[in-house]
C-alpha cells in the first residue's frame, strides 16, 4: 500500500482519533498532507474539531462523575490535576479557551473542569470555541509548514515520506520526554510526602 492510498483511506479517521486523544502531531501531519494534496484542509480541520471536542467532553464527564475512582487508580494524575486546578481557579473561562495550547495538560484540564463547579453548558460552549480555534490554527500551521518545506527543498515529493516520519518521530519524542519528566516530578513529590510523614 502506497503513502497516498494509506492517507486517502485512513487520513481523516487518523486525525479524528489522534485529536480525540492528544492531537498536535497528527494534526500538523494532517495539515501537511493537505498541502501535498492528499487531504482537503477544511475536512482536516473539521475532523480535528470533532475529535478534540468529543475527547474533551468525555474527560469533562469523567471528571464530574468518576474523579475519585480515576485518581485512586492513577495516582500520578494528581500532580497534573493540582497544577491545572490552580490555573483553572484563577482564569476559569480564558483557561477553558486556551488549555489545548498548553502542552501536557490537555487531558487533565477538562477532567479538572468536570471536577469543578463550572456549568456543563458553559464548558461545552467555551470548549467548542477553543476546539475550533485550535483545529484551525494547528491545521493551517501544518499546511504552512508544507509551504515552508516547498520553498526550502524545492520538490518535496521525494522527501515526503521522511518528512511525515520525522514529524511523527518528533511528536513521539516530545511526548516521551514529557512523560518521563512527569513521572520524575511525581516520584519527587511522593518522596517529599514520605519524608514529611517520617519526621
Amino acid at each position: 500500500m502506497t503513502l497516498e492510498s494509506l492517507i486517502d483511506t485512513y487520513g481523516y479517521l487518523a486525525i479524528l482519533v489522534g485529536t480525540f486523544l492528544e492531537g498536535e502531531t497528527v494534526l500538523v501531519i494532517g495539515g501537511l498532507a493537505a498541502h501535498r494534496g492528499y487531504l482537503h484542509l477544511p475536512w482536516v480541520v473539521l475532523a480535528a474539531f470533532v475529535g478534540s471536542l468529543t475527547g474533551d467532553q468525555l474527560f469533562f464527564v469523567l471528571g464530574r462523575l468518576r474523579s475519585e475512582k480515576i485518581l485512586a487508580k492513577w495516582p500520578p494524575l494528581r500532580c497534573r490535576v493540582e497544577r491545572v486546578e490552580k490555573l483553572a481557579a484563577r482564569y476559569r473561562s480564558p483557561f477553558i479557551l486556551v488549555f489545548r495550547f498548553l502542552y501536557g495538560i490537555r487531558t487533565a484540564a477538562p477532567f479538572v473542569m468536570g471536577m469543578s463547579k463550572v456549568p456543563a453548558s458553559l464548558f461545552l460552549l467555551l470548549n467548542a470555541v477553543g476546539a475550533l480555534t485550535w483545529a484551525v490554527a494547528v491545521g493551517v500551521g501544518g499546511y504552512l509548514f508544507g509551504d515552508a518545506l516547498q520553498l526550502l527543498l524545492g520538490s518535496v515529493k521525494r522527501y515526503e515520506v521522511r518528512v511525515f516520519v520525522g514529524v511523527a518521530a518528533l511528536g513521539c519524542l516530545a511526548w516521551m520526554v514529557h512523560f518521563i519528566l512527569s513521572r520524575r516530578k511525581y516520584r519527587k513529590s511522593q518522596n517529599k510526602t514520605s519524608g514529611k510523614k517520617g519526621q
